[in-house]
């Protein structure tokens, strides 16, 4: 059924001015209470009918009980609007997340490595003597072992194992352990850099979908570069 915007040429004078009569009737009446509202003063009033004619309550008690329903109806109003302003700043962080989809992320979460070396950044414990690079693949078997010297910096983890045997494509985590005179005294997870290929709304907040299908909150992001 299509429905015109054009005025029916059947309408009179007589039926447009009580059209607006009916208007102006509705405008003046007072704006409808809230269903909680309503609820709440047919409890009241129900409260005085039932009232001990001889031991009424007292007027400070409805006062306080009104007092109190106010204070309540406005927090909810209150936690209203907050969810809104919540979802207002979801989307504007999502907008802002939508310009890092094809950058490349550091996160100490797991990342892809599809033959490509991948960027770390590994830091030994202070007073450490030397260091050693562990990565594990998906499912937290130890694949490798690397000596990563005694210096804080990025190095190219080149995926192979000892014998020089490339490891297959998959999400590879990593972790730093530091030795002091043989001693291991620290073993920390290590930063890796992985493609973005999506943002999107998660339970917790913003989600980036890393290369590999891996899922990273967009809080455990410590560093952005472009692409190569």
């Amino acid at each position: 059924m299509q429905i015109s915007q054009n005025p029916s040429p059947s309408a009179t004078p007589a039926s447009a001015t009580s059209g607006k009569a009916a208007a102006d009737q509705a405008a003046a009446q007072p704006a409808a209470l809230s269903p909680d509202f309503e609820t709440f003063l047919k409890m009241l009033t129900t409260q005085l009918k039932n009232q001990d004619p001889l031991n009424p309550m007292d007027s400070a008690d409805y006062a306080v009980q009104l007092a109190t329903f106010s204070g309540v109806e406005q927090q909810m109003k209150t936690n209203q609007l907050l969810d809104g302003l919540s979802s207002q700043m979801g989307a504007m962080g999502m907008a802002q997340l939508a310009g890092w989809v094809g950058m490349e992320a550091q996160t100490t979460e797991p990342v892809w490595f599809g033959g490509s070396p991948l960027t770390l950044s590994v830091a030994p414990k202070a007073g450490s003597d030397r260091a050693v690079l562990v990565a594990r693949d998906a499912t937290g078997a130890e694949v490798a072992r690397t000596e990563a010297g005694g210096t804080s910096g990025e190095i190219a983890w080149a995926g192979t194992k000892a014998n020089g045997a490339p490891l297959p494509s998959g999400a590879y985590s990593f972790a730093l352990e530091s030795y002091r005179d043989d001693s291991l005294v620290a073993t920390e997870p290590v930063a890796a850099y992985g493609r973005i290929l999506e943002a999107r709304a998660g339970d917790g907040g913003p989600v980036l979908v890393m290369q590999g299908g891996g899922e990273v909150a967009a809080t455990a992001i410590s560093a952005l570069r472009a692409p190569g």
